[in-house]
């Protein structure tokens, strides 16, 4: 009966405003490291595995190479634990110098040259959710610049170790933030799924205006009850989330999981995200 309703569910494009970006008029598509690599730091160990600047250009390499570009999947994406413990002598975030010894910056040009794009991972908070450095509201502006510095293309803004007001704050103001970096930074907000995805705490039209998508719901898994879980929850709230996607602002089921969820054919779980317009 779960399947039938792929069907018949579609999301609508609703009439309020998109960020004013231009950016991900269609879903973005690409690979994020976090279902598969987490935080993964002992290249000592587990070099083929570990978060650092190799993994990324292996997945780079990827989708030059093995017809992913050319499909649409443009986007390689660090998640958390690739910053250093510590900010610079200057206050901005750097990559840690072991795993990322070219740095961010060199990252970006390696996936530029094969026409791809980078995205990064940020938290609206003390500490990102890993326990690294987070961005909290004094060093929004800071933050942004130094992502466009690095020629980034999109911006995850994860919430661990903040509270509602800060966030209420936080996430918009860093919309502005990369917006007059000059760059055109994709943007990311987990912002709704931290106040649990439904109105009265979330309002759909700002997060259309503010963020180019969002995620509203809890972290996908490695398993099939994980990906019914989640599709249930947006089947169910479909009322309140249809009218908010359209070009440059989309809802975000989270990442597709294509091994390790064990007796279901991935042609099932490549259709779930065309039925709700995810990406990736």
């Amino acid at each position: 009966m779960w399947l039938l309703m792929l069907v018949f569910v579609s999301v609508l494009s609703g009439s309020s405003f998109a960020l004013d970006n231009g950016l991900m008029r269609t879903p973005p598509m690409g690979w994020l490291a976090w279902e598969r690599f987490r935080c993964d730091i002992d290249c000592a160990h587990d070099p083929k595995n570990c978060i650092s600047e190799n993994l990324f250009m292996d997945m780079a390499d990827r989708l030059s190479e093995d017809g992913w570009r050319e499909l649409g999947y443009v986007y390689v994406n660090i998640d958390d634990c690739w910053s250093s413990k510590q900010r610079d002598d200057q206050g901005r975030l750097q990559a840690d110098p072991k795993r990322f010894p070219g740095g961010i910056h060199k990252l970006a040009r390696y996936m530029h040259d094969r026409g791809l794009k980078l995205g990064i991972y940020g938290d609206m908070g003390t500490h990102t959710c890993g326990g690294y450095p987070g961005t909290t509201l004094d060093k929004i502006q800071l933050d942004a610049q130094t992502f466009a510095d690095w020629e980034v293309d999109m911006f995850k803004f994860d919430g661990c170790y903040s509270n509602a007001s800060v966030q209420e704050e936080g996430y918009p103001l860093m919309s502005k933030a990369l917006n007059a970096t000059g760059r055109p930074i994709g943007y990311s907000c987990s912002w709704p799924a931290y106040q649990g995805g439904l109105p009265p705490k979330v309002n759909y039209t700002q997060l259309g205006q503010i963020c180019n998508l969002w995620r509203n719901y809890g972290d996908i898994q490695d398993s099939w009850s994980s990906v019914l879980n989640i599709a249930d929850w947006f089947f169910e709230n479909q009322d309140v989330l249809g009218p908010a996607a359209g070009p440059g602002r989309w809802n975000d089921p989270d990442m597709v999981c294509l091994t390790g969820v064990q007796f279901v054919p991935d042609s099932i779980i490549f259709k779930l995200p065309c039925v709700l317009s995810e990406h990736f």
